[in-house]
């Protein structure tokens, strides 16, 4: 019926969705913090998404071994240009968010 190559593959199987889960839900922790910042800024959020940039293993103020993650957006603030901006996380914690220069209204 059941092999131990298939019960290995099964698990792998696993562990894939379970850290997909996880990456979908710190994404999403991350839009929410950029739509949060970004109104607070007063410039308006485009495409409605961030993208993964890149990520890391590192230590946070605790030493625990935490996923660093980068995040990219584009964001207005006339409504005709496209700025870019970044919002860095480290486990699920925002470290910061920065936006381009850019004009104001």
């Amino acid at each position: 019926m059941f092999d131990l190559s298939d019960l290995a593959l099964f698990f792998l199987f696993g562990v894939f969705v379970a850290l997909w889960w996880n990456a979908q839900g710190v994404k999403q922790i991350a839009l929410k913090a950029t739509q949060d910042y970004c109104q607070s800024m007063g410039v308006q959020l485009l495409d409605d998404g961030v993208v993964l940039r890149g990520f890391w293993l590192r230590r946070n103020a605790a030493g625990k071994l935490c996923l660093w993650r980068s995040y990219n957006f584009e964001f207005t603030s006339t409504g005709e240009q496209r700025y870019s901006g970044q919002i860095v996380l480290l486990g699920r914690i925002v470290e910061a968010v920065h936006l381009d220069p850019h004009r104001l209204n």
